[in-house]
């Protein structure tokens, strides 16, 4: 048996509210969205689907690939059905592993016991079938095996991404609370933005949503950046597998352009994104800008403005910021006129300072911080009433 040419379900998890987005990015890739919930999407497909998922999707966070699923009510009940797996299919017998987990079983008040039992169970399996044991810890370099086990059931995977994808790979210097990759492609997903539309972003620190702008105005995906995932050390994998795989991606890659323009009053944070930007091969595509936001050329070309402004949360406080969100208003009022504006803030009482209405209010959270996705109309003089 071949992993990369089995067929198993494939759990696909992403931040709260962002499975709308990821589902369409596993459609494009001609897999089946079978279910979806908010914090992730199930579909099937082999390894070999799971390595094409890993390097194209822009919202996910874990690609999981399922090799078991049964009842346990304790932990030995658990420990019992592991060690029936054939794991040395999978892992190699002087490799490595992590576990990692999703544990809410009564019998359980210490997660990593239950994360100790897995790694028991894979090692003393191995051990009896080739005779000495792999290495365990909790550094996920190689492979990666993940345990979802709430109340008697619990679902056993392969973790094929190991590191998170919410990281694309470009991101050096990440800034002060840095909105995290993933989060900012779903956000953009979710604006009115389109490859021929202009895209702004005042305030950009260090550049996240421009650089996501960019990466998706020239479809160049997450894999040309990350080179080590879970799957590369699961036995089994080819190099000529994942060279396909990349070589498509950077086929893909198109020459479209349209005005990106990135700005912010520090100027260590403008070299911040710009050198982001380098990493990630789209320095050329973006204008980047020093100045105060109210001062950032708008170009003639219509299309997206979008704020990522502090919520008075984590780096400062409400009443200090009242007097930016009014800013950004008479901003977004006066200098983007025939412009969709977008403010993305965890902060109700800070959007009600800007001072207009908002046509769309989309959920999100970044961490564990819910949020609201504010889109405003910005009409190019008085809205006519059709006839």
């Amino acid at each position: 048996m071949n992993v990369f040419h089995t067929e198993s379900d494939v759990f696909i998890t992403c931040p709260k509210f962002i499975s709308p987005y990821l589902a369409a990015e596993v459609s494009a890739l001609n897999l089946v969205v079978w279910e979806q919930s908010p914090t992730g999407i199930l579909t099937k497909g082999t390894l070999t689907d799971c390595m094409r998922l890993c390097m194209n999707l822009r919202t996910a966070n874990q690609v999981l690939y399922m090799v078991g699923s049964f009842e346990a009510k304790t932990v030995e009940e658990l420990y019992k059905h592991l060690v029936g797996i054939a794991w040395e299919k999978y892992i190699e017998a002087d490799g490595y592993v992590s576990v990692t987990n999703f544990v809410l079983n009564p019998s359980i008040d210490n997660t990593m016991f239950a994360n100790m039992r897995v790694k028991d169970a894979i090692v003393d399996r191995i051990k009896e079938k080739k005779g000495i044991r792999p290495d365990s810890g909790s550094d996920k370099h190689k492979a990666v095996i993940h345990l979802h086990w709430v109340d008697n059931e619990a679902k056993v995977y392969i973790d094929c991404s190991g590191e998170t994808l919410s990281k694309h790979g470009y991101r050096k210097h990440p800034g002060l609370a840095p909105m995290q990759e993933n989060l900012a492609a779903a956000v953009i997903q979710a604006t009115k933005w389109q490859p021929n539309l202009s895209f702004v972003n005042p305030m950009c620190g260090s550049g996240t949503l421009a650089i996501e702008t960019a990466l998706l105005l020239q479809k160049r995906a997450p894999g040309l950046f990350k080179t080590n995932y879970g799957f590369k050390h699961i036995i089994g994998f080819e190099d000529g597998m994942y060279n396909d795989v990349y070589k498509t991606i950077k086929a893909n890659i198109t020459k479209d352009k349209a005005p990106i323009i990135a700005s912010d009053i520090s100027e260590r944070a403008i070299d911040q994104a710009r050198n982001n930007a380098q990493t990630a091969g789209v320095d050329h595509l973006i204008d980047f800008q020093v100045c105060d936001f109210r001062d950032t050329k708008m170009p003639e070309e219509k299309g997206v403005v979008l704020f990522n402004p502090e919520y008075g949360e984590r780096m400062g406080e409400t009443v200090e910021l009242e007097a930016t969100y009014k800013a950004i208003g008479d901003f977004m009022k006066q200098s983007c006129k025939g412009y969709t504006g977008y403010i993305f803030t965890a902060s109700p009482d800070l959007a009600k300072k800007v001072g207009l209405t908002a046509a769309k209010k989309i959920p999100f959270f970044n961490s564990k911080l819910e949020c609201r996705l504010l889109e405003y109309e910005l009409y190019d003089g008085s809205r006519r009433k059709p006839e």
